[in-house]
């Protein structure tokens, strides 16, 4: 290959490449929406969003006490079916009431976090919440089914 063939390869790859996106700044086309341009996140919202969140934690918290007093009186249920039934299905709502209260205390301070921790990337903060997803995945509801009864 000739020098010069090699110079006019990469002055024609210098030309094309003049034409692609820069990262450190935006085109008119992209800011069609009439703002500034700029991304602007606001720290204190996130936290604000987060601390609400978890403060649904207090709500649950009360529905999770009435669950149990509701409960109290009921005993073991060996001794009547309807009440072995009621056992069952409190046993399931304790669990999902509990996986709720647990869920706004996660999702509660990721909200916090992010307002705290905005460097961090788009892909992390999706991870963390696929873990959260994951972690309080609904279960097939048990209270209250015939099971062979």
């Amino acid at each position: 290959m000739a020098w010069d063939e090699w110079e006019q390869l990469k002055a024609g790859a210098a030309h094309r490449g003049a034409d692609r996106m820069q990262l450190n700044q935006a085109t008119p086309a992209a800011d069609a929406g009439g703002g500034s341009g700029d991304l602007h996140s606001d720290k204190k919202a996130w936290v604000r969003a987060g601390q609400g969140v978890r403060g649904l934690k207090e709500g649950v918290g009360k529905a999770l006490t009435a669950l149990a007093d509701g409960q109290a009186g009921l005993g073991d249920g060996a001794a009547v079916q309807s009440a072995a039934a009621q056992k069952e299905l409190y046993e399931s709502w304790k669990k999902y009431v509990g996986d709720v209260n647990g869920r706004c205390e996660a999702l509660g301070g990721l909200l916090e976090g992010a307002g705290h921790d905005l460097a961090k990337s788009d892909e992390t903060v999706l991870a963390e919440l696929n873990r959260l997803k994951t972690r309080y995945e609904d279960t097939e509801a048990v209270g209250g089914q015939a099971q062979g009864r």
